[in-house]
C-alpha cells in the first residue's frame, strides 16, 4: 500500500511479473484486500501464482520511520515484512516510505553476522558502465568499519549480480591523497587499504561519472544529497536543452544527436530499469523502490529480488566477512 500510486501501480508490476514468469514466482500482494481484489477482476488477473494478504493499516510518507514499528504493526509494510521473518517468502519489496520500510526491516529481521549498519546501494550510469553508489540513505553518518562493510556488501553485489571481477572500490573523499578528508574517511582508508578488497583509494565527486571504480563508498547523508542532485541535473540539461533547440539553436541534425545522447544519460538514471536498490546487510532480502515506482518499477522490482534470492547474495556477504574479520 505504499508508494505514490498505490495500491494500482504495486497491482499491475506484480501482474506483469506474474505473467512473465508463471512457472518460478509466487507473490503475495499485502495490503486492503477489498482494494487489491477489486484491482486483479478488472484487470482479469486471477492468477494462480499471486495470493492477496489482508493489512489493514498502511504506513504512509509522513509516518515516524520509527514509530510505525510499534504504532502500525498490522501496516502492509510490517505484515510484509513478517513473511520474510516467518521464512514464508524469500525477499520482501516496498515502494512506500524508505526511512521505516529500513528501519522494521532492519528490527524485524536483524543484520547479516559481521554486519555493523545496513546500507541501501543504488547504482549511477559511468562512462565505463555502471557502478554502485553506498550508502544512499539508509543511516546519515557511519563509523570507519561500517563503510569497509559498505565496501564488502558492494563487492559481493556488484560480482554477483552485475559479473564484475573484482570490483574497483573508490572511498569518496575531497582529494585523493590518503590524508585527505575528515576523521571517519580517513580512518576507514586505513581498513580498506588493509583489506583483501580491490581498493582504489579516494575518489572525488568530478571522478564518480568517468567510472573510475565500480563502487563509490560514503555515508547517507552524503550520499542521498549527491544522488538527488545527479538526477536533478540530468533534468536541468534536458529542459535546458529542449529549450535551446525549441527556441532554433541548433540545426534538425543536431537536436536528433543531442536528443539521443541525453536519452542515453537519463536512461541510466531511470529507477524504473532497475526497479529498485538493495538494503545489504539485512537478515533477508528487502529491495527499495521510488515512490513514484510505475508498474514496470515494480516488476523489476520483483526480479532484483529474485535475484539476490537466487544468487544467495547474503551468504555471500556473511562468509566473506567471517573469513575476512577486522582486526
Amino acid at each position: 500500500m505504499g508508494g505514490d500510486f498505490a495500491p494500482n501501480n504495486e497491482v499491475l508490476g506484480a501482474i506483469e511479473a506474474a505473467k512473465e514468469k508463471p512457472d518460478t514466482l509466487e507473490i503475495y500482494l499485502v495490503g486492503k484486500e477489498s482494494q487489491i481484489n477489486d484491482l486483479l477482476r478488472e484487470n482479469k488477473a486471477l492468477l494462480e501464482n499471486i495470493k492477496v494478504l489482508d493489512a489493514p493499516d498502511v504506513v504512509s510518507m509522513d509516518d515516524s520511520p520509527t514509530d510505525t514499528f510499534k504504532s502500525k504493526p498490522n501496516s502492509s509494510m510490517n505484515v510484509a515484512i513478517n513473511l520474510v521473518k516467518e521464512n514464508k517468502v524469500h525477499g520482501v519489496i516496498s515502494a512506500g516510505n524508505t526511512g521505516a520500510f529500513t528501519t522494521n526491516s532492519i528490527l524485524k529481521l536483524g543484520r547479516i553476522p559481521g554486519v555493523g549498519r545496513p546500507t541501501i546501494g543504488a547504482l549511477f550510469p559511468t562512462d565505463k558502465g555502471t557502478a554502485l553508489l553506498c550508502d544512499v540513505g539508509a543511516f546519515v553518518d557511519c563509523r570507519p568499519n561500517h563503510l569497509y562493510e559498505f565496501g564488502v556488501m558492494g563487492s559481493v553485489y556488484m560480482s554477483h549480480i552485475h559479473k564484475i571481477d573484482k570490483p574497483k572500490i573508490g572511498l569518496l573523499s575531497v582529494g585523493e591523497e590518503k590524508s585527505k578528508g575528515n576523521e571517519v574517511t580517513i580512518d576507514a582508508y586505513k581498513l580498506l587499504e588493509n583489506s583483501k578488497l580491490n581498493f582504489i583509494g579516494n575518489v572525488e565527486g568530478s571522478d564518480l561519472l568517468k567510472g573510475k571504480s565500480d563502487i563509490v563508498l560514503c555515508d547517507g547523508f552524503v550520499g542521498n544529497i549527491l544522488l538527488k542532485f545527479a538526477e536533478s541535473f540530468v533534468w536541468l540539461m534536458k529542459s535546458k536543452l529542449t529549450h535551446m533547440a525549441n527556441e532554433g539553436f541548433f540545426k534538425k541534425l543536431w537536436v536528433g544527436l543531442i536528443s539521443k545522447t541525453m536519452k542515453n544519460v537519463v536512461g541510466g538514471f531511470d529507477y524504473q530499469k532497475y526497479g529498485g536498490v538493495p538494503l545489504l546487510g539485512v537478515n533477508g532480502v528487502c529491495i527499495v523502490g521510488h515512490g513514484k515506482s510505475s508498474p514496470l518499477a515494480i516488476k523489476n522490482m520483483i526480479f532484483r529480488a529474485e535475484e539476490m534470492v537466487s544468487k544467495e547474495i547474503n551468504k555471500a556477504i556473511e562468509e566473506y566477512l567471517k573469513s575476512n574479520p577486522l582486526n
